[in-house]
């Protein structure tokens, strides 16, 4: 099947690489990176973008700048990549496993609130697949919220694009990712103090305006390259056009397959969503995965484990919450990468007509 290849370049990174190429700086201090940050922050509607060379990184950045630390508690969903719980471990947090809602895949609010305790610091939001979560339903007079917003470059809830709506927010441009440099990471927020300081712990701990050999805090160099800056900003220039033909793709799988998979559902205020993944349940659903798979569609069977069930968690160093939802999904849910919505019509239909012959 003509499934659409990932990650995509063309003539417009390799033109932008060339230029730093071409220039003096090919690292963090490339104005490259300065101009990604800019058109990243400005395409999000958050007042900072610091980037660093991952989006594992970025969350660690994130918790530790914010003083998550030692004796600290942080909420995090049960179901996501396994960074976003071990970000929380490695500034040394513990992090709390809560379930997830069983139609949005996404943090349970009801489930938050019930798990909070004298601890809690911080929640840590996952707009999975790209659906965003509704933030003010998480806050809270003593934490912080934190968006893991890997899945949700251009996503929006009401208007409002993912990342600064908490006091900040984390991005992945890992080689799966919607816009890519195979690895890379920025950190979003509206918070000046916070920016600066994030910028400063990315930066060797020196500070604008103070000589290169001053440095303030104990920190590191997490800073990207100007070439992975330079990819970025041709796969920012692209996200649009990108986003609508997945929505379109989207559209046509789920028409097609109506009554057939309980898709993820998308609050109407999740107005706008990048498409990441196209999440589904079905009670048949190893049989699904292994017809598609066959059938030279990819497709994943969710993931094996709720994040607890990881080695790392199971002799402690976490508190977990009941979570029946997020166990359920384990068994029964699937999901299909962007890449299957970058094809072409044609090719799209052909991926309905082996889910509807699978599960008729």
């Amino acid at each position: 099947m003509n499934i659409a290849r990932w990650p995509l370049a063309g003539e417009r990174e390799r033109e932008l690489v060339g230029e730093v190429l071409q220039g003096g700086q090919w690292g963090g201090f490339s104005e490259m990176v300065g101009r990604f940050e800019r058109e990243f922050s400005a395409y999000q509607g958050a007042r900072h973008a610091i980037s660093v060379f991952n989006g594992t990184v970025s969350l660690e950045m994130m918790l530790e700048v914010a003083g998550i630390g030692r004796g600290d508690e942080v909420i995090v969903p049960a179901i996501s990549f396994v960074s976003t719980a071990t970000a929380v471990t490695r500034v040394g947090a513990v992090p709390v496993f809560v379930d997830i809602e069983g139609d949005t895949f996404n943090l349970d609010p009801e489930r938050v609130k019930a798990a909070v305790g004298k601890r809690t610091r911080g929640v840590m939001v996952v707009h999975f697949g790209g659906v965003m979560v509704d933030v003010d339903r998480f806050r809270g007079s003593d934490w912080v919220v934190f968006e893991d917003a890997a899945h949700a470059h251009g996503s929006e809830w009401n208007g409002r694009r993912a990342g600064a709506l908490g006091l900040a927010g984390s991005f992945s441009f890992q080689n799966g990712k919607v816009m890519t440099s195979g690895e890379g990471g920025m950190v979003v927020t509206d918070d000046d103090e916070f920016a600066g300081k994030c910028r400063s712990f990315a930066n060797q701990g020196r500070r604008a305006g103070a000589s290169f050999f001053h440095h303030f805090t104990s920190a590191s160099n997490l800073r990207m390259t100007g070439l992975q800056a330079a990819v970025l900003v041709a796969q920012l220039e692209k996200l649009d056009g990108e986003i609508v033909r997945r929505a379109q793709s989207e559209r046509m799988i789920r028409e097609g397959t109506e009554g057939l998979v309980r898709w993820q559902r998308v609050p109407a205020e999740a107005n706008r969503r990048s498409h990441y993944l196209l999440l589904g349940r079905v009670e048949k659903r190893d049989e699904l995965c292994k017809g598609l798979t066959e059938s030279g569609v990819p497709c994943t069977s969710f993931y094996p484990h709720p994040l607890y069930a990881n080695p790392l968690y199971r002799d402690g160093g976490c508190r977990v919450e009941p979570c029946p939802v997020a166990e359920a999904c384990v068994r029964d849910a699937f999901w299909l990468p962007h890449r299957v919505l970058m094809s072409d019509g044609e090719t799209v239909q052909e991926v309905v007509e082996v889910i509807r012959r699978i599960l008729r």
